[in-house]
């Protein structure tokens, strides 16, 4: 189970991500990010992975073309969503520099 939360304020666009990002989750969350990053614009973006439990290889995949998209601010609070930050922010860094 995943739940997606957005919430737009004037200056950013959070995106609460709680529970797992696998399975038909994966494409749940892919379909909110195609709606919403038009919308963007000048928002900074804020991913909150507070209470994400687990990521299967699409979920990652998922978030490091969001993280890659828009440079969002990755919030975590414990050392499973510092590791799961550390893998998307790392692997885009990576991608970028292979190009």
């Amino acid at each position: 189970m995943l739940r997606i939360t957005i919430d737009r304020k004037p200056e950013t666009v959070l995106l609460k991500l709680e529970g797992r990002i696998a399975g038909p989750w994966v494409a749940e969350l892919s379909r909110v990010w195609t709606e919403i990053n038009p919308g963007l614009q000048l928002h900074k973006l804020i991913i909150d992975l507070k209470d994400t439990t687990f990521a299967d290889a699409g979920g990652l995949a998922v978030l490091r073309e969001i993280y890659s998209s828009s440079h969002a601010e990755l919030q975590t609070n414990s050392p499973w969503t510092q590791y799961l930050a550390q893998e998307i922010s790392d692997s885009t860094i990576k991608a970028d520099e292979g190009r």
